[in-house]
């Protein structure tokens, strides 16, 4: 057993010098005897972890002395220990919150050894909870998730003090690796759902004919090969945030369910008919300009105003000035601490050389540029030789420079493009203003 403050509450002070001594068999518990049940809540300053109570006290009943703790101190765990086996009595005090109703007889000493194990693993694990969202907490602190001190990122730290007041939906927007989930993500630990769960939801990535089941959920036998009722990300998320990512990508028709929901404020799961309520706050992001998608009727206008709520809008790093260099700094150190190299510094003519790139990979490039650079200094220095900027300028001279078919060039911008973006033909597509269909259909083909 791991260490408790035990308050053992029992008028008979032979069988309470019995369960005392019997508790004390752990030294790291602190076990206290009191007589009475007006001792014990007098004593309640001293914030005991359990307490085990007799039910007839001398002095008050041990209902009332139940009733008055939790007044006290509602999370302490209340353990009853009583000489009449009466089931009414012990379902009347479960209700009334005791945590366990023990009958002394000859196998209570144990059985009180057993359920006080299982309260202290019990606080034991909530303990490892509240450090670990402490910890969270601290990480997505707004300064610690976004560096930088340039104007444009003094204009995102107030945007973010605002959405952390309310539960108004925020709207991401931004080029590619600029750092919208992370952003979210702060949204989220410094509000007052910190508590409840943050779902994230990349729709890019589900396949059209499943994103209604993954957002809803679905019943038993809905569809082939639902076998079992599945809960939806947004009941999921219920207290929490739905982070819905590249909403942008979603279909018309998804976007005409995702209205419903979010007006009503309700969902029926597919394959159902009862209706389940939704308390989640909504944060999307898009590297889409949305404005453009309504008037090209590939996004709803009423879901685009739904959606709108408070917009952040993330700067492309380029647009960041000396942010570079503190951020470059900053992957440095952290590279360092999780590797456990020793400090590095970068000179001058490297940071120089940052400063002058253009990033189109944004903060994400920079991370994998310096990460690599960390690797290849020698004598803990960073030097302009150890920067490598990966361009796809090269493919270009190429291509211009040979013989080469219409189609044999388009293939050539596709590939090179899945190659930058990772094969994420959603993002290619985008890039390249062209359908996904046509990636689809060269990739099948073996023209890519």
């Amino acid at each position: 057993m791991s260490s408790s403050k035990i308050f053992i509450v029992e008028d008979d002070p032979m069988y309470g010098r019995v369960l005392s001594y019997h508790l004390s068999q752990n030294p790291d518990n602190q076990v206290e005897l009191f007589l009475t049940g007006k001792d014990c809540i007098s004593n309640m300053y001293q914030k005991p972890d359990i307490i085990t109570l007799d039910y007839s006290l001398p002095d008050m009943s041990g209902f009332k002395v139940l009733q008055k703790i939790k007044e006290l101190a509602p999370d302490i765990p209340v353990i009853i220990i009583s000489g009449q086996e009466d089931i009414s009595t012990a379902v009347e005090l479960l209700k009334a919150g005791a945590y366990d109703y023990i009958v002394k007889n000859d196998d209570a000493k144990n059985r009180l050894w057993n359920t006080i194990k299982n309260v202290q693993e019990h606080l034991l694990l909530k303990k490892e909870v509240q450090t670990l969202r402490a910890e969270v907490v601290q990480k997505y602190e707004f300064s610690n998730v976004i560096k930088g001190n340039s104007i444009p990122i003094k204009r995102i730290f107030s945007l973010l003090d605002k959405a952390v007041r309310t539960n108004i939906t925020v709207s991401i927007t931004g080029e590619t690796g600029t750092g919208k989930e992370i952003v979210a993500k702060a949204i989220h630990f410094n509000s007052d759902r910190r508590k409840k769960p943050f779902i994230v939801v990349n729709v890019s990535a589900i396949p059209e004919d499943l994103i209604e089941s993954e957002m809803f959920g679905h019943e038993k036998g809905s569809f082939t090969g639902a076998s079992a009722r599945r809960i939806g990300r947004f009941e999921e998320a219920s207290g929490g945030t739905l982070f819905l990512d590249e909403i942008g990508e979603m279909s018309l028709n998804m976007q005409s369910k995702l209205l419903r929901v979010l007006q009503e404020k309700e969902l029926t799961r597919v394959g159902g008919s009862g209706v389940v309520k939704i308390n989640s706050r909504i944060i999307i992001a898009t590297h889409r300009n949305l404005q453009e998608e309504v008037k090209k009727g590939n996004f709803r206008e009423d879901l685009y105003y739904r959606l709108l709520g408070l917009p952040i809008e993330l700067p492309p790093l380029r647009d960041r000035g000396n942010d570079k260099v503190i951020l470059a700094k900053f992957f440095m150190e952290e590279f360092c601490k999780e590797n456990s190299l020793d400090p590095m510094t970068i000179t001058s003519e490297a940071t120089g050389k940052l400063m002058n790139y253009p990033f189109p990979g944004n903060v994400r490039e920079l991370k994998a540029i310096i990460e690599l650079a960390t690797v290849m200094a020698n004598d803990g220095v960073i030097d302009v030789q150890d920067i490598t900027f990966h361009t796809n300028t090269g493919s270009y001279v190429d291509i211009m420079n040979t013989d080469s078919t219409l189609q044999e060039i388009t293939a050539r911008i596709i590939r090179s493009y899945l190659d930058k973006y990772d094969d994420n033909i959603v993002e290619v597509a985008s890039k390249l203003d062209i359908g996904k269909s046509t990636i689809y259909r060269m990739k099948k083909n073996g023209e890519l």
